[in-house]
């Protein structure tokens, strides 16, 4: 590229140039100054275009263009494609000249039929004028805009070159061009107007053996200085001038013609409308920044909206009450939070729509506002992808777990476990591929982005070691399976139950907090498993729940007996425990200990200590049901041998006087020091101990009336004192 200027003239003799210079003059304002036109006897010299040796062709391209407006511009010679172009860009303007000339003399607000038909053969024109132009120099996103304000200013340039140019200028076809390389100490594939910078270079062609020219990209991406160097310049009056055709299109909405409301506007309004502003109008200024505040505004309330969905999932989290079949209902909060990032991507393509070919900025601004539209555009394209696989995922993660007839959240959460991660790797990567298309879209070279890509793996090779060491270890973890989710297990010193199995770690709910243990540590510690395994046509598998209680005193074997029947009977009311395993312990010093052993269906703390208590309590109330059911009295020796024989029925008609009371046995145990001690054992069907125990002290005061009754006592302990006589 170079500084130099793109339309340079020569000056001298008769068969000389006026210059343009190759390089524009600075004032010292700093500003470039234009070049001055030739002396009066040098301007005397200038040739108009109508003797240029191209304009018969060119007059015969124009009336080629009339007959038939659906050909190429792009042909396979410099004149070819340089007189396509000229004569193309000149009927555009004139097509666009006859449509908005009809503004004052058309009712309404909107354009006529017949104003519409002159826009649209502008507009198609158009689009093949700027496929003449190699614009590859700009990056992707603006390359479009940038190549259609180019071929405008392109076009008023050669205007100018055309108009001011004090020799003939032979433009070759391609037996010219042939030539022209013949008389040449290197052959070349393109061609240069004499003592300027405008270049026409060949393309391969999709025809074999054949090539396009196009205006050059290093002449593409200098059109505008070129043109801010002749813009103010005079002198243009020939048929095919478009002097006044880039003003035009610059200060006006719409794309090539403004919509015929603003130009039936009031004079003042208008004007007001028109007044510049850095290159901008005061319209222009005022309707992008409406159309920004609106969709700042709109993209503020749907990422305070995704922001919320965390929140309250966060908030669930810590809500115990809420724990209940919760692993069900997060499909629904991945599906909103896509819904939620996909209106971004449209709306993003209006506002750039609205603002590029609506209100129609042009130059520096518009490429800034381009940018941002496309940052805007592929970060929100990396969100609604991302978002996307894990919906999928959260979904067929359901599907799964009912295809294989299952229904439990804790189901669901192993199945999520092994398809989510899959899910957000290849969301990941899907954002990274975008990302790196982003970054080709602004214009970064591809071998910068390539450079970029290498990144991660200088990351893995210096640091990320230990990433990789508990990744492997987190998939030898979930293909081993030593471990599952919400199983109830110990790693190390920390118990507690399996939430869940990453790709870098674990984490393991414990009594006190959530323990993360990176996978390379899991796999390495010693891994005790509470949980046991089920068979294959049963669904997960369960903790194991460990209760002992030791009695204060010994507990006779016949006791022990009843106390397991007991206890056999009433776990079945547990209903969370399944498989219960009950059995007796002596230890050394005679005491009992009572065991009991079971599966629960329950994956948190919360609900595991509940049935452990609620186990707990349950042996502790047999064991005091079977201390109250085994009931002793003593009866005095002054009894008699009939009473005796009379007590037990009396015991027994006693008994039945509690519907919930029977009595299994009933003996003379123990002739004692002070008493015949009668032992009796009841049959309890009381739902809970409060009841027994108001049932065994009904028993004891009809039990002491019967007695009273019958004329049998109850002796209590006496003792005598024998002083010898001193």
């Amino acid at each position: 590229m170079g500084t130099a200027l793109l339309v340079v003239f020569l000056s001298g003799g008769g068969t000389g140039w006026h210059a343009l210079a190759m390089g524009p003059s600075w004032n010292g304002a700093g500003r470039p100054q234009l070049p001055q036109r030739a002396t009066a006897t040098a301007a005397g010299r200038v040739i108009p275009i109508s003797r240029q040796p191209f304009y018969p062709d060119l007059l015969a391209t124009a009336a080629r263009w009339a007959d038939a407006p659906l050909g190429e511009v792009v042909g396979d010679s410099p004149r070819e494609t340089l007189l396509n172009f000229y004569a193309v860009m000149s009927r555009v303007e004139r097509e666009l000249s006859a449509a908005t000339s009809q503004a004052d003399r058309d009712p309404g607000l909107t354009w006529s039929a017949s104003a519409q038909a002159h826009i649209a053969t502008a507009e198609q024109l158009f689009g093949l004028a700027v496929q003449a132009l190699d614009a590859s120099t700009f990056p992707q996103s603006i390359r479009d805009d940038m190549a259609q304000e180019a071929a405008i200013q392109l076009k008023e340039v050669l205007d100018y070159v055309f108009t001011h140019s004090t020799a003939p200028i032979e433009i070759p076809d391609s037996a010219g061009l042939k030539l022209l390389n013949s008389q040449r100490n290197r052959s070349s594939d393109s061609w240069t107007i004499p003592e300027t910078a405008i270049t026409l270079t060949s393309t391969p062609s999709a025809r074999p053996g054949d090539t396009s020219f196009l205006f050059a990209s290093d002449t593409v991406a200098q059109a505008a200085r070129m043109f801010a160097l002749i813009k103010e310049a005079t002198g243009f009056k020939q048929p095919f001038s478009t002097q006044g055709f880039f003003d035009s299109y610059s200060k006006t909405p719409g794309f090539l013609a403004p919509p015929k409301w603003y130009l039936r506007l009031p004079p003042q309004i208008h004007n007001l409308a028109d007044a510049r502003i850095g290159g901008l109008t005061l319209f222009q200024i005022s309707a992008t920044a409406i159309t920004l505040l609106l969709y700042a505004w709109f993209v503020l309330i749907l990422f305070r909206n995704l922001l919320h969905t965390y929140r309250y999932y966060q908030e669930r989290e810590q809500d115990p009450e809420q724990t209940t079949r919760r692993g069900w209902h997060q499909d629904n909060v991945a599906w909103l939070r896509v819904m939620l990032t996909l209106p971004v991507m449209p709306l993003t393509r209006l506002c750039d729509y609205l603002i590029d070919d609506q209100i129609n900025f042009t130059g520096l601004a518009l490429v800034i506002l381009t940018y941002v539209f496309y940052i805007c555009y592929f970060i929100a394209a990396s969100l609604f992808v991302f978002y996307l696989l894990e919906a999928l995922g959260r979904s067929l993660s359901e599907w799964l777990v009912h295809l294989r007839g299952g229904g439990s959240d804790l189901q669901l959460k192993r199945v999520s476990n092994l398809v989510m991660p899959c899910s957000r790797v290849l969301g990941g990567l899907v954002a990274l591929v975008l990302i790196y298309r982003l970054l080709l879209m602004l214009g970064l070279p591809s071998t910068t982005v390539l450079a970029f890509s290498a990144v991660p793996g200088l990351a893995i090779g210096l640091g990320a070691s230990k990433l990789l060491g508990n990744m492997f270890a987190g998939l030898s973890i979930q293909t081993d399976r030593p471990v599952r989710v919400g199983e109830f297990c110990q790693i190390g010193d920390n118990l507690g139950f399996i939430t869940r199995i990453g790709l870098r770690s674990l984490e393991l709910q414990t009594l006190e907090s959530r323990v993360t243990i990176p996978n390379a540590i899991a796999d390495e510690e010693t891994i005790i498993n509470y949980s046991r395994r089920q068979p294959q046509r049963q669904s997960g598998s369960s903790p194991s729940l460990l209760v002992d209680l030791m009695a204060k005193r010994v507990i006779p074997a016949s006791q022990s007996t009843d106390l397991l029947a007991v206890l056999r009977r009433r776990i079945s009311t547990v209903t969370e425990l399944r498989q219960p395993l009950l059995t007796l312990e002596h230890r050394d010093d005679e005491s009992l200990t009572l065991i009991c052993h079971g599966l629960v269906e329950l994956h948190n703390w919360h609900h595991y200590l509940k049935v452990r208590e609620q186990l707990l309590l349950l042996v502790k109330d047999c064991v005091e049901e079977i201390q109250l059911c085994n009931r002793l009295i003593g009866v005095s020796y002054s009894t008699s041998t009939e009473q005796l024989q009379r007590l037990p029925a009396l015991i027994a008609d006693v008994v039945k006087r509690d519907p919930h009371l029977k009595l299994v046995s009933c003996r003379l145990m123990t002739i004692a020091d002070f008493s015949y001690d009668v032992a009796f054992f009841l049959e309890s069907h009381h739902d809970d101990i409060i009841e027994l125990r108001n049932a065994i002290d009904r028993l004891n005061r009809d039990l002491l009336s019967a007695l009273d009754d019958a004329g049998i006592t109850i002796p209590y302990p006496t003792s005598v004192q024998i002083q010898a006589r001193a």
